[in-house]
């Protein structure tokens, strides 16, 4: 009997697939002996008996004195792997049929992810984007550093793309119960994103890339049948007996707009939560809105080899390295203080969306080698911690918006603290000690930076909190506080104040019938992954109704 359980036993070894993580140093992840032999010695087998190794996933740990690299592999033994093409992805998409039509508001990722599964039914995706094209947008961009001043359609958050297309690409998320991520990111991959997306475990596309795969994402929706109208918006909704019918449109010819309404019994409103217009449109539907947390604050910048420094304890990153990235959070006095979107190697861009306000955001191109490394430092906000003055004297209806204009309250105070588009700024030191900085060090953001006293004229709930939170995160990242640290203002737009209420089984408004609100426009998103699988998970309901 024992001779048979040890046979069996030695039956299983001999052939088994299994994942296996081992931890390697930088620089060694391509000596495939030195992986085979410590893969063979994590499972106890022989060398010659591992048939094949197929590489899944790369983190690296940087959390203790000597970095390392965990390497993440699915290991053969007495077996072969799949064949070569398997497992890769397959496009399901089909020829749209005309007569079966649905509107999507918004191009970002939400929008394109939505149109590409509504294909896989044969359905057409009618997209209607307020901004422009990739290449118009990139003028319109680069116009904001030249001539200090925004072009409320076209710009860094309205256009092609959405926010994402001019965007660091940050492709991580911790939503992987809303979608499959991998199917996502190979979607991008098919697109023309690199291969390393699909096993680095914090995978970006890079500000560079991203617009010709935007580019190619358009290509395949045409080529199936799906519609654009660029330079055209969204200005409100037709709606009979409960449920939508038409949305009103005004499309911008040179200097002139011309007003329509095209026919829809089925919208997937996934707009972007810059969009504030579309907000106050659904104020006029009772039970279309709530009010929801968000954050604001700042956005700091360091050198880039400053934080790869502290990040790698003092070790040279070379060349096996990618550029640092941290990611900080405290409690401060009841309320979340944390680091978003932080941008390895990149640069502070200017993202407001009307001309007289000052927003700020970061971006990195795909090699994240520049001078600098950014970050925005946010404070979390609640309902209860917006001013009264937001909220006095309004409907109830009107007070879900208040979120929106403390926003904006601050976006135009940062403008007048500012001059043209070039934003206001302070050393940290300077900020953390409540004076006046003589100087600013070099500065990545184009517009231009002007010495400007934030401590005093930020919210004392933001800045104070802002202050005790920079001196927490110092103790995790020794150094962080530093006169070479520059910190720009404001960074309001993590997130939407507000969210379009919908059924959580059928992703349909329960106020307007049709309705499918995706991405973070609506409040069940934020980031790029997160918005394209809310935007699948939209357009599927939108397929099984």
């Amino acid at each position: 009997m024992l001779l048979q359980i040890l046979s069996r036993k030695l039956f299983i070894l001999h052939f088994m697939i299994t994942d296996c993580t081992i931890i390697v140093l930088p620089g060694e992840e391509e000596n495939e002996k030195l992986i085979r032999q410590k893969l063979a010695a994590s499972l106890s087998v022989k060398e010659e008996s591992i048939t094949a190794i197929v590489f899944k996933k790369k983190s690296i740990d940087a959390r203790r004195g000597q970095v390392k690299l965990n390497l993440r592999y699915t290991v053969y033994i007495g077996e072969q792997p799949p064949a070569a093409g398997s497992g890769v992805f397959t496009p399901g998409w089909k020829q749209a049929d005309p007569k079966r039509r649905v509107v999507i508001i918004g191009s970002g990722p939400a929008g394109l992810f939505a149109a590409l599964r509504l294909l896989e039914e044969g359905i057409t995706p009618v997209i209607i984007e307020r901004g422009t094209e990739t290449a118009q947008r990139k003028e319109d961009i680069a116009n904001i550093s030249r001539d200090q001043k925004i072009n409320s359609e076209s710009n860094y958050c309205f256009g092609e793309g959405g926010a994402g297309t001019f965007s660091d690409g940050k492709l991580y998320t911790r939503s992987n119960k809303r979608g499959d991520i991998s199917r996502i990111l190979a979607i991008f991959h098919h697109h023309g994103a690199d291969a390393d997306i699909l096993t680095d475990a914090q995978p970006h596309i890079g500000t560079d890339r991203l617009p010709a795969i935007i580019n190619n994402m358009r290509k395949t929706i045409i080529s199936f049948g799906g519609e654009f109208h660029f330079n055209t918006r969204l200005t409100g909704f037709t709606v009979e007996g409960g449920h939508i019918s038409a949305v009103g449109l005004s499309t911008r010819d040179g200097e002139t707009d011309k007003n329509s309404t095209m026919k829809a019994d089925t919208v997937i409103l996934a707009s972007g939560h810059s969009a504030r217009d579309i907000y106050t449109n659904l104020t006029a539907y009772p039970g279309s809105l709530e009010a929801k947390s968000f954050a604001m604050g700042v956005r700091v910048e360091h050198p880039r080899e400053l934080i790869d420094k502290i990040q790698y304890h003092g070790q040279e990153r070379g060349s096996n390295l990618p550029a640092a990235t941290y990611r900080l959070s405290t409690q401060v006095e009841e309320r979340g203080v944390y680091s978003f979107c932080m941008c390895p190697g990149g640069i502070i861009v200017p993202s407001a969306t009307s001309d007289d306000e000052i927003v700020v955001n970061g971006m990195s191109p795909s090699n994240r080698n520049s001078k600098w490394s950014n970050a925005a430092i946010v404070v979390e906000i609640r309902s209860e911690d917006i001013p009264a003055k937001y909220r006095t004297g309004l409907s109830e209806k009107d007070n879900i918006l208040a979120g929106i204009r403390y926003q904006q309250a601050l976006e135009q105070e940062a403008k007048k603290q500012g001059k043209g588009q070039a934003a206001p700024a302070q050393l940290l030191t300077d900020f953390i000690d409540r004076k006046a900085s003589k100087a600013l060090p070099e500065c990545s953001y184009s517009p231009g930076v002007v010495p400007s006293r934030l401590d005093s004229w930020l919210p004392e709930p933001i800045s104070s909190r802002l202050r005790e939170a920079f001196s927490e995160f110092n103790k995790f990242m020794k150094g962080f506080i530093t006169q070479e640290a520059v910190i720009v203002g404001v960074e309001t737009r993590t997130s939407s104040p507000v969210r379009i209420l919908r059924n959580a089984d059928t992703f349909e408004s329960e106020a307007i019938g049709g309705l499918y609100p995706a991405g973070e426009g609506s409040g069940y998103a934020g980031g790029i992954v997160s918005s394209a699988m809310d935007g699948e998970n939209c357009a599927g309901a939108v397929c099984k109704k």
